[in-house]
């Protein structure tokens, strides 16, 4: 059974997506699908854990999205970790599917009709009945839709094979969880790809130190999500996860900590530099400590990691630094003490309202932004092209603007609140509102969300454009990727870095953990270019302003420091930044 405590609102929110999924593939009728998915998106925005609300008797139907049937189930969730009617779902409707219904092109009915005349019970038996030439004699499907489903299967089949990161990182926490009640274990920590702020995670790695490690190990094994036990030995145990995520459990000895540490963290690449520098000073490094050459009884370090990195000449490298690209360069001192840190991060300058297609007032992200100890926040609705979310014409953005004029003096002293907007760059490259009202905005962030299958040379003359437009200070999103999902467009980024330093405009890492785009390589290309980084969250409710730790994630793994990032600028700073930018 689930402590109460130990349901974070982000699982909530991902079983309530998991039955808005099962009922689509059921045919159940729309309003009830869309009801889960409301009350998903509004559980994951609640700014304290939904576990501490019940608790308190707080009433989940106040909340906007949150009915009595789902505020119910949501207690009987935090009591006991499983919701009836969802293990019900999954009885009668293959959740494998749902990596089906993902495919691009298919959705739901599609999916289910593929299960009920063709036998597809997984992305392998689609990929057969498709080479088979099956799917196209179907009625509604044709050759089209099967090449299609071909050519985009991979990139569903991928991401059934990974975790994004925000997936990782509550199943981390839930791990965490689930093991503090063991008292055989003296440290936890993870290690891996996870540890390194990959922005997809192949399987999680645990180092526990214990004197009892089969007391550990039957811990382990009590987690509800194990699915099948790989492997079992004297210190290491292997399980797989529902949806086949494997973890890795491993029990070191306290002396070789850091060592095992530094070495189940890696990467490959960067153990094997590590291995080689200390190889030209006599000296062995392994997941045991720091060893003499010919020496292997007693290690010299390795009891934590900052002394591994010290036996063999280096400072201690971030987790995120150790892709094998720069952090063995010349430079590194200076790099580590300015690399840009969570605690930096002094505004946040793309988020959405009730306005458009955010879940809370203007007041409530402002407030949300206080209680984060943020200086200044930029509200950046949508323009009227994204007409889904309600996008705002002129006219209304205007009003908001003037709405903002009047809410601001309430927290001038606490918060400065930019008039923005998220303004749409058009297939036809001209922007989304005109040029008199851009002009007005203290902060205009321009995103392409459509004409995605327009030539490379059309979508980057677009960004191009808006880029020279005087009044739009940064592109948001740049690629458009959706991690797992969708891949970026293409575009020339060589040509839009080159712009944007040439104009001095800003490129943005978006820090939605479904997006985190610019991605590192990218961000580190732009930075190393001149170009001003801004870190956003792209928030759609309060509780979204705490993703901004996964845009910070990826802009150190770029190697950014604190001066490459616009959004560390004090208000003052930013304000007369603003000036300096205005035409």
């Amino acid at each position: 059974m689930t402590n109460k405590t130990h349901m974070t609102n982000q699982h909530l929110a991902s079983l309530f997506e998991e039955i808005a999924d099962l009922l689509e593939l059921s045919g159940e009728n729309a309003f009830r699908i869309r009801a889960y998915r409301s009350g998903a998106s509004a559980i994951e925005g609640l700014s304290q854990p939904v576990g501490e609300l019940i608790a308190q008797g707080f009433d989940l139907t106040t909340v906007d999205g949150i009915g009595s049937t789902l505020a119910e189930k949501s207690k009987v969730a935090i009591e006991t970790g499983s919701i009836p009617a969802l293990e019900k779902l999954r009885a009668e409707v293959p959740t494998t599917l749902r990596d089906v219904m993902r495919v691009p092109g298919l959705g739901a009915k599609k999916a289910m009709k593929l299960h009920q005349e063709l036998g597809v019970m997984d992305l392998m038996s689609l990929k057969q009945v498709c080479l088979d030439g099956k799917v196209a004699g179907l009625k509604g499907f044709g050759e089209k839709t099967q090449q299609s489903i071909l050519q985009n299967i991979d990139i569903v089949a991928k991401a059934a094979e990974r975790l994004r990161l925000d997936d990782a990182d509550r199943l981390a926490e839930r791990l965490r969880s689930h093991f503090s009640s063991c008292k055989a274990i003296q440290r936890l920590d993870f290690a891996g790809s996870y540890r390194r702020g990959k922005e997809t995670v192949g399987d999680l790695d645990i180092l526990v130190v214990s004197q009892s490690p089969e007391k550990v190990m039957d811990r382990f094994g009590e987690f509800p999500d194990i699915s099948e036990i790989l492997a079992r030995g004297d210190t290491k145990m292997s399980v797989r996860m529902t949806g086949a995520f494997q973890v890795d459990l491993r029990v070191v000895e306290e002396a070789c900590w850091g060592a095992a540490l530094q070495y189940f963290t890696g990467s490959k690449e960067h153990n094997v530099h590590v291995r080689s520098i200390a190889k030209s000073l006599g000296l062995k490094v392994s997941e045991y400590g720091v060893f003499r050459e010919g020496e292997d009884q007693k290690p010299i370090a390795g009891s934590d990691e900052a002394s591994l990195y010290e036996a063999i000449g280096l400072p201690w490298i971030p987790p995120e630094l150790r892709e094998n690209r720069f952090e063995f360069q010349k430079d590194l001192a200076g790099r580590l003490k300015d690399l840009i840190e969570l605690t930096d991060i002094r505004g946040d300058l793309h988020m959405h309202t009730v306005y458009t297609d955010g879940a809370d007032t203007i007041e409530a992200m402002a407030q949300a932004a206080i209680d984060r100890g943020l200086e200044y926040i930029a509200i950046t609705d949508h323009s009227k092209r994204v007409s889904v979310a309600r996008g705002l014409d002129d006219q209304r953005l205007l009003e908001q603007w003037a709405s903002i004029d009047r809410i601001g003096p309430k927290f001038q002293d606490r918060l400065q609140l930019l008039k923005g907007v998220e303004c749409d760059i058009l297939e036809d490259g001209s922007l989304d509102l005109s040029d008199e009202t851009l002009a007005q905005a203290d902060w205009v962030t321009a995103s392409v969300h459509f004409g995605f299958k327009q030539s490379r040379e059309e979508i980057t003359d677009r960004i191009l454009g808006a880029i020279a437009h005087r009044s739009v200070h940064s592109i948001s999103h740049p690629s458009g990727r959706l991690i797992s999902r969708r891949p970026a467009y293409d575009y020339d980024l060589t040509a839009v870095i080159q712009a944007a330093a040439e104009h001095g405009k800003c490129l943005e890492i978006n820090a939605n953990p479904q997006r985190l785009d610019l991605n590192d390589l990218q961000a580190a290309a732009a930075a190393a270019a001149g170009v001003m980084i801004v870190i956003n969250t792209d928030a759609h409710a309060v509780g979204n302003l705490e993703l901004m730790k996964y845009g910070v994630g990826v802009a150190r793994r770029a190697g950014i420091i604190k001066k490459q990032v616009l959004n560390t600028k004090t208000t003052k700073q930013m304000l007369a930044w603003l000036k300096k930018h205005k035409v």
